[in-house]
């Protein structure tokens, strides 16, 4: 049974909005998209490489898999770990709407989404990568449904945006299970959901 992998990117106020380039996601009035880019080296690139080298199919929300489907079937180079992987490994995609997905090995999920994804995790052999999808990874979270998070977090501020974790969300607690620095700074954590949160009292000093 695969495991269900959310790699993401946020700036440090939680954005996760457009980080490719400047047309990838301009809703709502987005204009700061590209913000990652200037951050990309070869730690980084290092990186998406081990993530993509244990995949398995990948799990999309509506409006990410427009993006990447909108790129990646016109790169055609066998040679590219990433696109080779995204053309020719399973997809799934989270929508209520697309009925006719254009993208070869495309799956559409339905309503049942908890039963869908286990399904899919169930007949993976190696990770189900889920990229970005902010509201599909907030269900999936809601769900308890996300074994593993990589979080990649760079230095930037935006101030605008749609952020990953939104208020209103499931509390959850998680397990750090490793980490880096790239050299532009771009930290990467990786974490396990681990229940619910647990909260303490910092005891004060009393004078005497």
């Amino acid at each position: 049974m695969g495991k269900l992998v959310l790699t993401t990117f946020v700036t440090l106020d939680g954005v996760y909005q457009g980080p490719g380039g400047p047309q990838e996601d301009t809703s709502g009035g987005f204009g700061q998209g590209g913000w990652a880019v200037p951050f990309d080296d070869e730690d980084s690139g290092r990186f998406i490489h081990e993530v993509y080298g244990r995949v398995g199919a990948f799990l999309l929300g509506r409006r990410t898999y427009d993006i990447f489907a909108a790129y990646w079937p016109r790169v055609t180079d066998p040679a590219d770990p990433i696109a080779s992987k995204l053309n020719g490994l399973p997809k799934y995609v989270a929508s209520t709407t697309l009925t006719d997905p254009g993208w070869a090995g495309t799956t559409v999920l339905g309503a049942d989404l908890a039963a869908e994804v286990t399904a899919a995790k169930e007949r993976t052999d190696g990770e189900v990568l889920l990229h970005g999808s902010g509201v599909l990874t907030r269900s999936l979270f809601a769900l308890g449904l996300v074994d593993t998070l990589h979080l990649l977090t760079y230095p930037v501020v935006l101030g605008a945006g749609r952020r990953l974790f939104e208020e209103g969300g499931v509390p959850t607690a998680f397990r750090h299970t490793g980490g880096r620095i790239t050299a532009k700074g771009v930290t990467i954590q990786s974490y396990e959901p681990a229940g619910r949160p647990e909260y303490g009292t910092y005891e004060l000093p009393v004078d005497r």
